[in-house]
């Protein structure tokens, strides 16, 4: 007997009369989403509205198709005003309205302050839930692609040749000015217009240069504080040991001015050329920061930077934790974050660093693997040796180890599996606001998962 299938009348389905509630289970992201903005303050939200105007959308609804959108890898807004046609939880979210993109972005944008915010009462909600309790962090950073490309990029170098040349050219038309009464010009060429085109291009160059020559003297003066504070070390480690230290000792930088390879991009010019985190090649980034709780691996603080390292970054991310939740009781940070700074900052935070002085092997031997806890160094070792020991007691391979299995995961997932991987906004206070927007997302949907089993 012939096989018998099930046939689909297209027309039918089209007739087919369902609701939200039936096919939104009840412990669904989108409906715990809209549990948990029920519960935030978004007065300051409400208080920037004009009184002013026609109906406006609730905050709540925006900010629901935004958290979500983000918690699910959907960040264009086009994309978002879609999906609240095509998508049930999105059109439950929108409660059936379709604001349109630009409403979206226009509110991204200019309640980015108010959402960074909202950050903080959602940790507070994760405490009241019982499922944050703040005890170890771990940090990470990684780069993500500015909303800018690199072929809008110039160096420092070739902003004095186009200057150059765009100077020259303005000569040369100045001198033609003077044949234009006898009718001497080539058809269609307007003196005025391509000396005014080239004028406003060497106002752009003069304020990339300006902005480059800033650039410089800021990295002067961290260049002279790390100096120093090397040189105060040196110091202190002979006043200890009685010792001349062995090396050579460190060399004051030398002001300069801006390199010839310093990049400025006219499309974003607060983003950098940094190294790809897959190390194949360089583009327009920024750096991205997390501290994240190892218990419940909640993103606790976020900070976003365009430092191309990680050394600078690791106390203002520790200090962006809300005070809300509590003091973290030890941090664990690889080696991109190792300097004496860092370890007195954290000391005097009473948060216990656990800092890699070296890259992390990527195979362990079984003898290092369960070598013995080492014996104490003196106490004239050095600040790196005594680091380096913290790491081999049996508390600082616990701590330490966890880093791995918890903010390198969540950096993953928001990378890989959510699929950020740039930013829609630019600028650095913007784009530091939308990071923000990321990792509160990526918090709601780890709550979800937290709270649902």
């Amino acid at each position: 007997m012939a096989r018998r299938f099930r046939m689909i009348d297209y027309e039918k389905s089209l007739d087919q009369s369902i609701t939200i509630r039936d096919v939104l289970p009840p412990d669904h992201l989108a409906r715990f989403v809209i549990r948990v903005i029920l519960m935030l303050d978004v007065s300051a939200i409400y208080a920037k509205y004009s009184d002013e105007g026609g109906e406006a959308y609730a905050p709540e609804l925006l900010l629901g198709l935004l958290f979500y959108g983000y918690a699910t890898g959907v960040f264009s807004s086009r994309k978002i005003e879609k999906a609240t046609y095509e998508s049930i939880p999105f059109r439950f979210l929108a409660g059936g309205w379709h604001p349109d993109h630009d409403t979206i972005a226009n509110f991204r944008k200019t309640f980015l302050p108010e959402i960074a915010e909202l950050f903080a009462q959602v940790l507070v909600i994760a405490h009241e839930l019982g499922i944050l309790k703040l005890g170890n962090i771990s940090l990470d950073g990684s780069k993500i692609h500015a909303d800018a490309s690199k072929s809008h990029a110039v160096s420092y170098g070739r902003l004095l040749q186009l200057e150059q040349s765009l100077r020259a050219e303005v000569e040369e038309l100045l001198a033609l000015s003077e044949k234009a009464d006898r009718g001497e010009l080539p058809p269609g060429l307007d003196v005025l217009v391509e000396i005014a085109l080239r004028e406003e291009r060497l106002l752009n160059l003069e304020q990339a240069k300006a902005v480059l020559e800033a650039r410089a003297q800021e990295r002067y003066e961290a260049e002279q504080a790390e100096y120093e504070a090397k040189m105060r070390e040196r110091e202190e480690k002979a006043k200890q040991t009685g010792r001349k230290p062995k090396g050579r000792a460190p060399q004051p930088p030398t002001a300069t001015g801006p390199e010839d390879k310093d990049q400025y991009n006219f499309t974003d010019p607060d983003s950098r050329i940094m190294k790809n985190s897959t190390d194949k090649g360089f583009d327009q980034h920024y750096n991205v920061q997390v501290a994240v709780d190892q218990e419940s691996m909640l993103i606790v603080g976020n900070t976003l930077s365009n430092h191309p390292t990680d050394r600078e970054e690791a106390l203002p991310t520790v200090d962006a934790i809300p005070a809300q939740v509590g003091k973290p009781k030890a941090a664990a940070l690889d080696n991109g974050y190792w300097s004496p700074p860092n370890v007195a900052g954290l000391d005097e935070r009473r948060i216990e660093p656990y800092i890699a002085t070296g890259r992390d092997s990527h195979h362990q031997s079984w003898q290092e693997r369960f070598a013995q806890e080492p014996e104490p160094p003196d106490e004239s070792a050095s600040l790196i040796v005594q680091m380096a020991y913290k790491l081999k007691t049996a508390i600082g391979k616990l701590i330490y180890g966890l880093r791995k299995s918890t903010a390198e995961p969540v950096i993953g997932i928001i990378k890989e599996t959510l699929g950020f991987r740039q930013f829609s906004l630019r600028g650095l206070v913007a784009v530091a606001g939308e990071w923000c927007l990321v990792c509160l997302a990526y918090d709601l949907k780890r709550m979800h998962s937290l709270v649902t089993g």
